[in-house]
């Protein structure tokens, strides 16, 4: 005798929506995407859709909110921050894992450019609930080290941006625009090259003996310096 398939429950019902309409809103946008052609790629009506999100925008942004929270992205950029060793070893590691992360899934890269390019408020609401903590836990790194008198004094916000900024436009470059095709570069040494670039201009000038000027004009020795690149 034939079997009879299972039937899913809610929550899986809902978790299939949220993958076929990640799939579709990935490759096509929002604008070019119907929540028709999302129920017939799951298999159910546009009408069990709307059941389980309210709105086409409210399924958009239950796409992003899944993938933030499988990619946990800022937990491990704050944890990466509190890895033992230098400054260049701690940024060129974050580097290389986020880099590798973005290779491995592009999905909410392209989620967020077709959001911005399509001038959807959602791409607001992302940057805001997500992308400005990811910035402010590396301020945070910024603004210790500029404290231990290692980094020189500059906007911090700005110089998260401007290393993660680095990170993404690579990304972008090699895995969205084909630019692997063209020079198919070691994560690696892309990390270490990349971390090397934006600690140079971060780093506070050192004085003639070697050592570093702090704020208050008083220069660290060097087992301090040392000691508080280690730390």
């Amino acid at each position: 005798m034939a079997t009879v398939p299972a039937r899913l429950t809610a929550a899986d019902r809902r978790e299939q929506i949220l993958a076929v309409a990640t799939t579709l809103f990935a490759r096509q946008g929002f604008q070019g995407t119907t929540t028709r052609q999302i129920a017939e790629r799951a298999g159910v009506t546009e009408a069990l859709v709307f059941r389980h999100f309210r709105t086409k925008e409210d399924l958009y942004w239950a796409v992003i909110e899944a993938k933030i929270q499988s990619n946990s992205a800022k937990e491990r950029l704050r944890a990466g921050l509190k890895m033992s060793g230098t400054d260049a070893e701690i940024l060129a590691a974050l580097a290389q894992e986020i880099l590798e992360g973005r290779a491995k899934d592009q999905t909410l890269s392209r989620l967020l450019l077709y959001s911005a390019l399509e001038n959807h408020r959602l791409s607001h609401r992302f940057f805001g609930t997500f992308v400005a903590g990811y910035y402010e836990v590396l301020a945070d790194y910024i603004q210790r080290r500029t404290k231990e008198g290692i980094f020189r004094e500059v906007d911090p916000l700005l110089a998260a941006r401007g290393f993660l900024g680095m990170l993404v436009y690579h990304s972008w470059v090699q895995d969205l625009f084909g630019g692997r095709r063209y020079q198919d570069l070691s994560v690696q040494h892309v990390s270490r090259t990349l971390a090397d670039l934006w600690l140079q201009g971060m780093l506070r000038p050192t004085g003639a003996n070697g050592t570093r000027k702090r704020r208050n004009g008083n220069h660290s020795t060097s087992e301090e310096l040392n000691r508080v690149a280690q730390s």
